[in-house]
């Protein structure tokens, strides 16, 4: 029995440290001492450095930062209020958008109690029939609701409660707008409602916005295991919305997004991440990133979805392609999960810089 749980106890340990340890048969990576001659250094590829890494974006949308420092600063909410306006109504940046300021005043209040965020409190007192700050206040209360409150707890069912009177405000105001109906996708889940009442949420989502990533990447989290549906509920939302996708569209990205979802805490599969499924849904985000538009805004949530990935599958020439695209910003899945985003994403760059140059890679071999 003592030898049985030795075992396990051995297996829980490598599944844990097992993301810190890859190297290749044969001895690729090796751990050495900082500035040793055999020490790879990411600010040779011009990676930023870790305590540089914007936490609040997955990618650059410099309009958004402008606004964002101004709002801040000034505690004057006009600003956001013109560019939301302003932004298109069925694009993934209008939902980028209201979720960065909602997220912005939730960290406010979080560090300020009682203080902090009282730009949206003005917002939406002064300008109550404003489609953008509704918008922003119904994501904000979202937030709020997982930042403050457990799941399933009275406080978090009454702000999210809430949340659906203002989202459902919010569409009012903005009848073509799908964010509303997006952000009530998360009140749904966290309420608990039938498959057949998420059905009527997410059917007002599609009429507006068909092939909208961000409204797809929320609607997974309700099918997944975790939460109202199961692992294999999830993989046919992905499977199907990637299916029926048109060339050029990120969703044949999805099926990986549902992998993430439920792989193990603990992964004792010897090259789990080499397995057939695994591969597929790797190879359907490797095209949908290559043949996507340069400009599309949800391009850096799967870049960095596949960073983690094709580490973890130690494809480290993939994984480096993937990272000068992102390198600066690291407001994405799965870094946001860890209480040190931009750490947890260095550590990733680290082993893909040190897997790269151990099979021969080098600054001059990666184009970027």
């Amino acid at each position: 029995m003592e030898i049985l749980w030795f075992l396990i106890a051995l297996g829980l340990l490598f599944g844990v440290l097992g993301p810190y340890l890859l190297r290749r048969r044969g001895g690729g990576i090796r751990q050495v001492a900082p500035g040793a001659p055999d020490a790879a250094d990411p600010e040779a590829y011009g990676f930023v450095r870790q305590e540089d890494q914007d936490v609040r974006l997955p990618g650059a949308d410099d309009e958004l930062l402008h606004v964002l420092d101004v709002v801040q600063a000034t505690q004057d909410w006009r600003a956001a209020s013109r560019l939301l306006a302003a932004t298109d109504k069925e694009g993934e940046v209008r939902w980028q958008r209201v979720q960065a300021f909602a997220g912005a005043a939730s960290l406010e209040l979080q560090e300020r109690p009682g203080v902090g965020g009282a730009w949206l409190r003005t917002w939406r007192a002064e300008a109550p029939k404003d489609a953008g700050g509704a918008a922003v206040h119904g994501e904000f209360l979202v937030q709020q609701a997982w930042r403050s409150s457990a799941a399933g707890t009275d406080d978090f069912r009454i702000i999210l409660e809430e949340a659906r009177k203002v989202t459902d405000e919010a569409a009012l105001l903005a009848p073509g707008d799908p964010v509303p109906y997006i952000t009530q996708l998360a009140v749904a889940r966290g309420l608990g409602y039938s498959h057949e009442e998420f059905d009527q949420v997410w059917a007002r989502v599609i009429d507006r916005a068909p092939q909208h990533m961000g409204a797809h990447l929320a609607a997974l989290h309700y099918w997944c295991e975790k939460w109202h549906g199961s692992r294999e509920e999830a993989d046919h939302f992905a499977t199907t919305a990637a299916a029926r996708a048109p060339r050029g569209s990120l969703l044949a990205a999805l099926p990986l997004f549902a992998v993430y979802e439920h792989v193990p805490d603990v992964v004792l599969v010897q090259d789990f991440f080499r397995t057939a499924v695994v591969s597929k849904a790797m190879d359907g985000a490797l095209y949908a990133v290559h043949s996507a538009r340069p400009d599309d805004p949800m391009l850096a949530h799967v870049r960095h979805l596949l960073v983690w990935f094709l580490v973890r599958g130690e494809r480290w020439a993939e994984a480096m392609h993937q990272l000068v695209k992102v390198d600066g910003h690291v407001g994405a899945v799965p870094w946001t999960l860890s209480g040190d985003p931009a750490a947890e994403f260095t550590v990733f760059r680290n082993l893909a810089v040190a897997g790269y140059e151990a099979n021969g890679g080098n600054p001059a071999t990666l184009p970027h």
